[in-house]
């Protein structure tokens, strides 16, 4: 046997050892490679004196102590006593020393007793290859490998499964093949253990078909194989797989431990089958396995995750021993089941309880507070992730980042955006997401632009971040970048990127494209659908979004509640009433669906609309649920729109109770007033908004033109072609009331006939649509977009400036799509 000091990290020729390529000289590596000085009487004895250790050795006090060790602090402290009696030289001493340093993580001592003993039992570098196996990097792992062949040392098993663990952390495949190699090579090939660990190294980098032939060849096959083999399929994304694999196990004999359980709920999870995690449960009980704490945990994630958090809080509630993972699992059933509240009393129970919250604790809080938009619970949150000496952690800062832009505090999450060192991709995402929440779009894509530009790898949640931005610009323009960007970077195949495609081109007045890419998508989600249903709602083609409706039925994806409010909404803006009438009430009886919030405000939205404001009104009281603000505001909007005063006070008078600080429904309560020439009221409402500092919403229209976005407030004149607009606009104005438009002024009062005629012009979208007729050629489509629902006149107006001018225009008002063309409108002047 030879000793080196050569570090087998300097550069020296390769030979190759078994086809193995390895350094010569090795040794070991030399940042933990040092000299181990005794002030004993240095006496040693060779190996073949060392075979044979006196009794008496065995019996010493510090062959005791040793034994005894329990800790690194207490194991330097026998060192002394060992050196002092003359027996650091004898065999058991130092075989012993070597172990317990491994065993304690101080690989810096295990070295220097290593190489302070001049010939070397094999046993040494088997127990050392451990110690950096467990304690060191894959590189020192490795490089002590090399060094056991060159001094020809004989392998054993165990040095092949400690070493292929550690490159299957790593997941180094090339290492782990050569290893593997070498694993063959010395016989081992046949050896249970060995190929176990085999499995473990193809499943842990990605290769579970390689993991499963190993697995397959195996002549004999124990628990923790086939434990091996079921997390590799689970790990690697195969629930369905190692799911099946469990009753083959249990056919070929073998009883699942708790440590196959532990791998198989998340699996059940994962499929969302309650079947098949009710009947592991039932084996968990019989036998005898539901007292054990992660066992345990693993139900109550199982149970969240198939939708039935009531069993899993029992479950929890149960435990006699709860860890933190318990109560993370808990919290997280709770967002997961978008129970928010709930979620957060759980973790104040955790905090009374004394649990110290984990990282991902806090991340959990900070996504319930994010849903509740409490942003004074966030904030506490904020300081106690600062005490937990969290604020250093990206996935924690990104968290809340997240939470702050759900709170609508967009600017706060935009400095810790800045001051975060070591930004990832998703820290880039939650960003973009967080300023295209807010209706913050240049900011999202200006973000989106800089993250490129910075070479940061954008991935499928980046995308899904930006697109639905550029779905709110409304420019198609754009949308065929951001689209063509998607196929370059080979996203096109991922189903919720091309979700949003189909929804960002849905929402810029593309519906033919957007159909085009739901017909080509090879896979669909239940959003994709929805997206699609909910296109067709806005265009007004609620025939097409219930003919849709009627396909998803003979698929094997099922309506959410999200798709009956896109097919309530579809009808509603038809007037589909019977359809409507149907899907709300197929939504309970048919999928067991109970109607949110949401979907009454859109069936009193549907009754309204379509004149029936007493059926809506009768609705309304026979909720099963105290009614919220948008049912009364769809109240109050149909009002307007049917002119009906008595029950558009009584809807008013009940969203002022709910929220009174909310300008848009003062103003449609002043305009249901003005319609009924009740001019006091008028004054009273406005003298209201007054006197709590509520202003209208301006009316702005935006028109993308020459890759610029181009900006209209009505009555303004701060464009550079003011003047040719509004010039061009009286003319257009002529002609087409020579074609039979009449002005309606019925919203304008209080001025001259002159005056009011003025008014009616200056509105934003007459002044977008006059620059854009002035800026483009004949047969251009103009694609108009609205913050406000389009006024009776525009709406008037926009069908006879389509007449003559031969052009059709595309209008995107708060609500809907307004296709106009030759003199008539998509909306059949429904809206």
């Amino acid at each position: 046997m030879m000793s080196s000091q050569v570090s087998p990290l300097t550069s020296t020729p390769m030979l190759p050892v078994n086809n193995l390529s390895i350094s010569t000289p090795p040794s070991t590596p030399s940042k933990l490679r040092h000299s181990f000085s005794s002030s004993s009487s240095g006496v040693y004895h060779s190996l073949s004196e060392r075979t044979h250790i006196p009794s008496h050795v065995y019996k010493h006090p510090s062959a005791i102590l040793l034994e005894l060790c329990t800790s690194l602090q207490e194991l330097r402290q026998i060192i002394p006593l060992v050196i002092k009696n003359g027996l650091y030289g004898e065999l058991l001493f130092q075989t012993k020393l070597l172990s317990l340093f491994c065993k304690y993580g101080s690989l810096v001592e295990a070295v220097r007793v290593f190489e302070s003993v001049e010939d070397k039992a094999d046993v040494f570098y088997h127990t050392l290859l451990k110690g950096y196996a467990k304690n060191s990097s894959l590189e020192d792992s490795f490089s002590f490998y090399c060094r056991m062949k060159y001094d020809d040392v004989e392998p054993v098993v165990y040095n092949f499964t400690y070493l292929l663990k550690v490159i299957g952390d790593n997941s180094d495949l090339r290492r782990g093949k050569e290893v593997h190699g070498q694993l063959i090579t010395s016989g081992f090939a046949l050896n249970l253990f060995a190929m176990t660990s085999v499995v473990n190294l193809y499943a842990k980098c990605g290769r579970i078909d390689e993991a499963y032939k190993m697995f397959d060849r195996m002549p004999e096959r124990d628990l923790v194989s086939w434990n091996t083999i079921i997390a590799g399929y689970a790990q690697n994304g195969h629930a369905k797989k190692a799911l099946s694999l469990i009753v083959r196990m249990q056919d070929e004999s073998q009883r699942p431990d708790s440590i196959t359980l532990v791998t198989v709920l998340p699996a059940a999870a994962d499929v969302k089958s309650l079947r098949i995690g009710k009947s592991i449960h039932a084996y968990v009980i019989r036998a005898g396995f539901e007292s054990q704490v992660n066992i345990a945990t693993a139900l109550v994630d199982m149970y969240s995750k198939c939708g039935y958090v009531g069993i899993a809080r029992l479950i929890f509630n149960r435990m006699t021993e709860r860890t933190v993972v318990s109560w993370n699992s808990m919290i997280d059933g709770y967002v997961q089941s978008e129970d928010p509240k709930e979620a957060l009393e759980v973790f104040q129970k955790m905090l009374d309880e004394d649990f110290e919250p984990s990282n991902v604790t806090i991340m959990e809080a900070l996504h319930a507070c994010g849903d509740l938009g409490d942003i004074e619970r966030g904030r506490l949150l904020h300081k106690l992730l600062d005490r937990l000496g969290l604020g250093s952690d990206v996935s924690v800062m990104n968290s809340l980042i997240s939470m702050y832009s759900k709170c609508k505090r967009v600017d706060i999450a935009a400095k810790i955006f800045e001051k975060l060192q070591g930004k990832t991709p998703v820290s880039w995402n939650a960003m973009i997401l967080g300023y295209a929440q807010n209706g913050r779009v240049k900011e999202a894509l200006s973000h989106f632009c800089k993250m490129q530009s910075q070479n940061i790898k954008m991935d499928t949640f980046t995308m899904v971040s930006v697109i639905p931005a550029l779905a709110e610009l409304s420019i198609t323009r754009q949308a065929k970048w951001i689209h063509g960007l998607v196929i370059r970077s080979c996203f096109d195949k991922n189903v919720f990127v091309m979700t949003a495609l189909v929804d960002m081109y849905a929402k810029c007045g593309a519906i033919n494209t957007a159909r085009k890419l739901f017909d080509i998508m090879g896979e669909r989600h239940v959003t994709t659908w929805n997206a699609m249903i909910d296109g067709y709602g806005t265009h007004g083609l609620g025939k097409a979004a219930i003919d849709l409706f009627k396909e998803m039925h003979k698929g094997a994806i099922k309506p959410n509640e999200v798709t009956f409010l896109c097919v309530i909404s579809a009808c509603s803006h038809s007037g589909l009433v019977e359809e409507g009438l149907k899907s709300f009430e197929s939504m309970k009886k048919d999928y067991g669906i109970e109607p949110a919030m949401d979907h009454y405000g859109a069936m009193v939205d549907l009754l309204g609309r379509a004149g029936q404001l007493n059926d809506a009104w009768e609705f309304i009281q026979k909720m099963p649920i105290e009614p919220g603000i948008t049912v009364f505001g769809a109240m109050l909007g149909a009002c307007r729109i049917h002119k009906n005063v008595e029950l558009g006070e009584m809807a008013a008078m009940r969203i002022f109770q709910l929220n009174p600080d909310d300008a848009g429904y003062h103003v449609l309560l002043s305009n249901i007033y003005a319609s009924a020439s009740m001019w006091d009221k008028v004054a009273k409402v406005r003298t209201m908004m007054g006197s709590k500092g509520l202003k209208k919403t301006p009316g702005c229209s935006l028109v993308d033109l020459g890759k610029e976005l181009h900006t209209f407030y009505s009555g303004s004149t701060l464009h550079p072609q003011s003047n040719q607009i509004y010039g061009f606009l009286e003319t257009l104005g002529e002609e087409i009331k020579a074609a039979g438009y009449v002005p309606d002024t019925n919203s304008i009062h209080d001025v001259e006939d002159d005056v009011q005629k003025q008014l009616l012009n200056s509105h934003s979208e007459k002044l977008a649509i006059s620059f854009g007729l002035l800026n483009t050629s004949p047969g251009t489509t103009l694609h108009i977009r609205k913050n406000l629902r389009v006024c009776g006149d525009c709406h008037n107006a926009t069908k006879y400036i389509s007449l003559v001018t031969g052009r059709e225009i595309i209008v995107r008002d708060m609500h809907r799509f307004h296709h106009f063309k030759n003199g008539t409108c998509s909306c059949g002047d429904y809206w």
